[in-house]
Protein backbone atom coordinates (compact mmCIF):
# COMPACT_ATOMS: atom_id res chain seq x y z
CA UNK A 1 0.00 0.00 0.00
CA UNK A 2 2.80 2.77 0.58
CA UNK A 3 4.09 1.60 -2.96
CA UNK A 4 0.75 2.84 -4.36
CA UNK A 5 0.36 5.59 -2.22
CA UNK A 6 3.96 6.93 -3.46
CA UNK A 7 3.26 6.20 -7.00
CA UNK A 8 -0.37 7.59 -7.04
CA UNK A 9 1.70 11.20 -5.53
CA UNK A 10 3.99 11.19 -8.44
CA UNK A 11 1.21 10.53 -11.27
CA UNK A 12 -1.85 11.92 -10.08
CA UNK A 13 -0.45 15.98 -10.37
CA UNK A 14 1.30 14.81 -13.95
CA UNK A 15 -1.72 13.44 -15.27
CA UNK A 16 -4.20 16.21 -13.88
CA UNK A 17 -2.33 18.59 -15.60
CA UNK A 18 -2.01 16.68 -18.67
CA UNK A 19 -6.38 16.41 -18.23
CA UNK A 20 -6.64 20.00 -17.75
CA UNK A 21 -5.00 20.48 -20.93
CA UNK A 22 -6.87 18.26 -22.53
CA UNK A 23 -10.16 19.46 -21.50
CA UNK A 24 -9.35 23.32 -22.25
CA UNK A 25 -8.70 22.34 -25.65
CA UNK A 26 -11.57 20.34 -26.39
CA UNK A 27 -14.00 21.92 -28.83
CA UNK A 28 -11.60 25.09 -28.88
CA UNK A 29 -8.83 25.58 -32.18
CA UNK A 30 -5.72 26.95 -30.04
CA UNK A 31 -2.47 27.82 -32.02
CA UNK A 32 0.33 26.54 -29.58
CA UNK A 33 3.04 28.36 -32.06
CA UNK A 34 4.08 31.13 -29.75
CA UNK A 35 3.85 29.02 -26.65
CA UNK A 36 5.94 26.02 -28.53
CA UNK A 37 8.77 28.98 -29.54
CA UNK A 38 8.47 30.78 -26.19
CA UNK A 39 9.11 26.99 -24.48
CA UNK A 40 11.82 25.66 -26.82
CA UNK A 41 14.24 28.97 -27.34
CA UNK A 42 13.47 30.64 -23.81
CA UNK A 43 11.88 28.75 -21.01
CA UNK A 44 13.98 25.38 -21.69
CA UNK A 45 16.96 26.34 -22.29
CA UNK A 46 16.92 28.51 -18.70
CA UNK A 47 15.68 25.23 -17.33
CA UNK A 48 18.45 23.15 -18.25
CA UNK A 49 21.40 25.80 -17.57
CA UNK A 50 19.77 26.55 -14.09
CA UNK A 51 19.55 22.27 -13.37
CA UNK A 52 23.07 21.66 -14.79
CA UNK A 53 24.85 25.23 -13.53
CA UNK A 54 23.44 24.38 -10.14
CA UNK A 55 26.18 23.81 -7.29
CA UNK A 56 23.93 20.48 -6.24
CA UNK A 57 24.83 19.20 -9.44
CA UNK A 58 28.09 17.62 -9.42
CA UNK A 59 28.40 15.71 -12.93
CA UNK A 60 31.33 13.51 -12.21
CA UNK A 61 28.72 11.34 -9.94
CA UNK A 62 26.35 10.76 -12.85
CA UNK A 63 28.35 10.01 -15.81
CA UNK A 64 27.44 6.01 -15.22
CA UNK A 65 23.69 7.32 -15.24
CA UNK A 66 24.40 9.11 -18.63
CA UNK A 67 26.02 6.78 -20.69
CA UNK A 68 23.21 4.64 -19.87
CA UNK A 69 20.79 6.68 -21.10
CA UNK A 70 22.98 7.19 -24.46
CA UNK A 71 23.43 3.27 -24.66
CA UNK A 72 19.37 2.46 -23.98
CA UNK A 73 18.41 5.26 -27.09
CA UNK A 74 21.08 3.37 -29.03
CA UNK A 75 19.68 -0.25 -28.34
CA UNK A 76 16.39 0.64 -28.64
CA UNK A 77 16.77 2.05 -31.94
CA UNK A 78 18.89 -1.30 -33.03
CA UNK A 79 15.95 -3.10 -31.44
CA UNK A 80 13.44 -0.88 -34.08
CA UNK A 81 15.22 -1.42 -37.33
CA UNK A 82 14.30 -4.94 -37.21
CA UNK A 83 10.58 -5.05 -36.12
CA UNK A 84 10.08 -2.13 -39.08
CA UNK A 85 11.33 -4.29 -41.51
CA UNK A 86 9.37 -6.92 -40.56
CA UNK A 87 6.10 -5.36 -40.57
CA UNK A 88 6.67 -3.51 -43.81
CA UNK A 89 7.12 0.00 -42.01
CA UNK A 90 9.61 2.43 -43.42
CA UNK A 91 12.59 2.63 -40.34
CA UNK A 92 12.92 6.25 -40.95
CA UNK A 93 9.21 6.55 -39.25
CA UNK A 94 9.37 3.77 -36.90
CA UNK A 95 13.19 3.99 -35.83
CA UNK A 96 13.26 7.30 -34.36
CA UNK A 97 9.80 7.12 -32.51
CA UNK A 98 11.11 4.13 -30.41
CA UNK A 99 14.78 5.61 -29.71
CA UNK A 100 13.23 8.75 -28.24
CA UNK A 101 10.88 9.42 -25.68
CA UNK A 102 9.16 11.95 -24.31
CA UNK A 103 11.24 13.16 -20.88
CA UNK A 104 10.81 17.05 -21.42
CA UNK A 105 7.38 16.96 -21.29
CA UNK A 106 6.72 14.46 -18.73
CA UNK A 107 10.33 12.52 -18.10
CA UNK A 108 11.08 16.26 -15.93
CA UNK A 109 7.80 16.67 -13.87
CA UNK A 110 7.69 12.99 -13.24
CA UNK A 111 11.36 12.65 -12.36
CA UNK A 112 11.14 15.87 -10.05
CA UNK A 113 8.34 14.39 -7.89
CA UNK A 114 9.42 11.08 -7.64
CA UNK A 115 13.10 11.39 -6.65
CA UNK A 116 13.16 15.37 -5.50
CA UNK A 117 15.02 18.62 -6.11
CA UNK A 118 18.07 16.83 -4.97
CA UNK A 119 17.70 14.17 -7.98
CA UNK A 120 16.32 17.44 -10.82
CA UNK A 121 19.55 17.78 -12.01
CA UNK A 122 20.31 13.55 -13.26
CA UNK A 123 16.93 14.20 -15.02
CA UNK A 124 17.76 17.64 -16.92
CA UNK A 125 21.39 15.60 -17.73
CA UNK A 126 19.35 12.99 -19.43
CA UNK A 127 17.22 15.31 -21.04
CA UNK A 128 20.06 17.05 -22.38
CA UNK A 129 21.57 13.39 -23.87
CA UNK A 130 18.69 12.64 -25.58
CA UNK A 131 18.29 16.19 -26.96
CA UNK A 132 22.05 16.15 -28.44
CA UNK A 133 21.59 12.77 -29.53
CA UNK A 134 17.91 13.30 -31.08
CA UNK A 135 19.02 16.55 -32.90
CA UNK A 136 22.09 15.18 -34.61
CA UNK A 137 21.57 10.89 -34.91
CA UNK A 138 17.85 11.19 -34.68
CA UNK A 139 17.05 13.77 -37.37
CA UNK A 140 19.76 12.17 -40.18
CA UNK A 141 17.66 9.25 -39.33
CA UNK A 142 14.22 10.77 -40.15
CA UNK A 143 15.96 12.30 -43.30
CA UNK A 144 19.09 12.46 -45.48
CA UNK A 145 18.41 15.98 -45.70
CA UNK A 146 18.31 17.43 -42.12
CA UNK A 147 20.40 19.80 -40.84
CA UNK A 148 22.00 18.80 -37.93
CA UNK A 149 24.13 21.94 -37.48
CA UNK A 150 21.14 24.25 -37.56
CA UNK A 151 19.59 21.89 -35.02
CA UNK A 152 22.81 21.75 -32.84
CA UNK A 153 22.84 25.70 -32.36
CA UNK A 154 19.54 26.36 -31.11
CA UNK A 155 19.16 27.93 -27.87
CA UNK A 156 18.15 24.79 -26.43
CA UNK A 157 21.37 23.21 -27.20
CA UNK A 158 23.65 26.25 -26.56
CA UNK A 159 22.39 26.35 -22.99
CA UNK A 160 22.74 22.72 -22.71
CA UNK A 161 26.32 22.90 -23.56
CA UNK A 162 26.90 26.03 -21.42
CA UNK A 163 25.45 24.16 -18.64
CA UNK A 164 27.63 21.73 -18.82
CA UNK A 165 30.86 24.12 -19.05
CA UNK A 166 29.60 25.63 -15.34
CA UNK A 167 28.95 22.02 -14.21
CA UNK A 168 32.36 21.13 -15.20
CA UNK A 169 34.78 24.45 -14.56
CA UNK A 170 32.61 25.49 -11.42
CA UNK A 171 32.09 28.98 -13.11
CA UNK A 172 28.49 30.46 -13.33
CA UNK A 173 26.73 33.44 -12.78
CA UNK A 174 25.81 35.16 -9.30
CA UNK A 175 23.64 33.23 -7.07
CA UNK A 176 21.08 36.08 -7.69
CA UNK A 177 20.87 35.98 -11.37
CA UNK A 178 20.88 31.72 -11.67
CA UNK A 179 17.94 32.16 -9.34
CA UNK A 180 15.50 34.27 -11.45
CA UNK A 181 16.65 32.00 -14.14
CA UNK A 182 16.03 28.61 -12.54
CA UNK A 183 12.43 30.52 -11.74
CA UNK A 184 11.78 31.23 -15.35
CA UNK A 185 13.29 27.90 -16.74
CA UNK A 186 11.20 25.91 -13.79
CA UNK A 187 7.48 27.38 -15.73
CA UNK A 188 8.19 25.29 -18.42
CA UNK A 189 7.29 22.15 -16.39
CA UNK A 190 3.71 22.25 -15.47
CA UNK A 191 3.13 24.13 -19.17
CA UNK A 192 4.44 21.31 -20.89
CA UNK A 193 1.92 19.12 -19.38
CA UNK A 194 -0.62 21.35 -20.19
CA UNK A 195 0.31 21.59 -24.20
CA UNK A 196 0.58 17.76 -23.51
CA UNK A 197 -3.06 17.38 -23.13
CA UNK A 198 -3.80 19.98 -25.57
CA UNK A 199 -1.88 17.61 -27.93
CA UNK A 200 -3.73 14.90 -27.08
CA UNK A 201 -7.04 16.44 -28.38
CA UNK A 202 -5.28 15.50 -32.44
CA UNK A 203 -5.87 11.69 -31.27
CA UNK A 204 -8.22 10.34 -33.34
CA UNK A 205 -9.96 7.17 -34.12
CA UNK A 206 -8.54 6.19 -37.04
CA UNK A 207 -5.13 6.61 -35.98
CA UNK A 208 -5.51 4.09 -33.07
CA UNK A 209 -4.55 0.94 -34.74
CA UNK A 210 -1.78 3.07 -36.63
CA UNK A 211 -0.22 4.23 -34.00
CA UNK A 212 -0.38 1.17 -31.59
CA UNK A 213 3.13 -0.82 -32.72
CA UNK A 214 4.83 2.81 -32.17
CA UNK A 215 3.12 3.44 -28.90
CA UNK A 216 3.78 -0.16 -26.93
CA UNK A 217 7.87 -0.66 -29.07
CA UNK A 218 8.38 2.83 -26.87
CA UNK A 219 8.23 1.52 -23.67
CA UNK A 220 8.68 -2.15 -23.70
CA UNK A 221 11.64 -2.15 -25.73
CA UNK A 222 12.88 0.62 -23.29
CA UNK A 223 12.29 -1.66 -20.15
CA UNK A 224 13.81 -4.57 -21.93
CA UNK A 225 16.87 -2.85 -22.86
CA UNK A 226 16.63 -0.96 -19.64
CA UNK A 227 16.39 -3.25 -17.16
CA UNK A 228 19.49 -5.54 -17.77
CA UNK A 229 21.42 -2.16 -18.84
CA UNK A 230 21.32 -1.16 -15.20
CA UNK A 231 22.07 -4.24 -13.15
CA UNK A 232 25.37 -4.71 -16.12
CA UNK A 233 26.28 -0.78 -15.19
CA UNK A 234 25.81 -1.40 -11.49
CA UNK A 235 23.29 0.96 -10.88
CA UNK A 236 21.26 1.40 -7.45
CA UNK A 237 18.81 3.59 -5.92
CA UNK A 238 17.89 6.75 -7.59
CA UNK A 239 20.20 6.40 -10.45
CA UNK A 240 18.38 2.82 -11.24
CA UNK A 241 14.84 4.66 -10.85
CA UNK A 242 16.10 7.71 -13.16
CA UNK A 243 17.11 5.00 -16.00
CA UNK A 244 14.08 2.71 -15.37
CA UNK A 245 11.37 5.91 -16.04
CA UNK A 246 13.86 6.98 -18.61
CA UNK A 247 13.37 3.68 -20.20
CA UNK A 248 9.54 3.51 -19.84
CA UNK A 249 8.42 6.86 -21.11
CA UNK A 250 6.14 7.69 -24.17
CA UNK A 251 7.37 8.44 -27.86
CA UNK A 252 9.39 12.36 -27.92
CA UNK A 253 6.91 15.07 -29.01
CA UNK A 254 9.71 16.48 -30.89
CA UNK A 255 9.88 13.65 -33.16
CA UNK A 256 6.84 14.82 -34.66
CA UNK A 257 7.98 18.45 -35.44
CA UNK A 258 10.99 16.54 -37.30
CA UNK A 259 8.52 14.38 -39.36
CA UNK A 260 6.31 17.21 -39.90
CA UNK A 261 9.40 19.12 -41.16
CA UNK A 262 11.36 16.70 -43.38
CA UNK A 263 7.75 15.34 -44.40
CA UNK A 264 8.53 11.79 -43.03
CA UNK A 265 5.50 10.21 -42.87
CA UNK A 266 3.91 12.54 -40.05
CA UNK A 267 0.56 11.26 -39.92
CA UNK A 268 1.91 8.29 -38.77
CA UNK A 269 4.32 9.45 -36.21
CA UNK A 270 1.58 11.86 -34.95
CA UNK A 271 -0.44 8.77 -34.12
CA UNK A 272 2.60 6.66 -32.76
CA UNK A 273 2.91 9.61 -30.54
CA UNK A 274 0.01 10.82 -29.53
CA UNK A 275 -1.41 6.69 -28.54
CA UNK A 276 2.10 6.25 -26.38
CA UNK A 277 1.27 9.61 -24.38
CA UNK A 278 -2.12 8.39 -24.21
CA UNK A 279 -0.86 5.05 -22.73
CA UNK A 280 1.35 6.49 -20.54
CA UNK A 281 -1.15 6.13 -17.44
CA UNK A 282 -0.04 2.12 -17.91
CA UNK A 283 3.65 2.18 -18.53
CA UNK A 284 4.59 4.99 -16.01
CA UNK A 285 3.22 3.56 -12.83
CA UNK A 286 4.83 0.18 -14.26
CA UNK A 287 7.85 1.75 -14.43
CA UNK A 288 7.35 3.61 -11.18
CA UNK A 289 6.73 0.38 -9.46
CA UNK A 290 10.39 -1.03 -10.57
CA UNK A 291 12.02 2.07 -9.59
CA UNK A 292 11.22 3.16 -6.42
Amino acid sequence: MELIARIAEVIIPVFLIVAIGYGYARGRALDMTVFNRIALDVLAPLLVYSALASKNFVIAEHVTLLAGGAVLILGTGLLAWPLARALGAQPRTLVPVVMFNNCGNMGLPLALLAFGPAHFGAAVALFSVSNLLHFSLGSRITSRLARTRDLLTSPLMIGTALGFFSALTDLRPPEVLLSGMKLLGDALLPMMLFALGVRLTALTRSGLALGMVGALARPLMGLAVGIPLAWALGLEGEARGQLLLFAALPPAVMQFMLAERYHQEPDKVGAMIMLGNALAVVFVPLALALAL
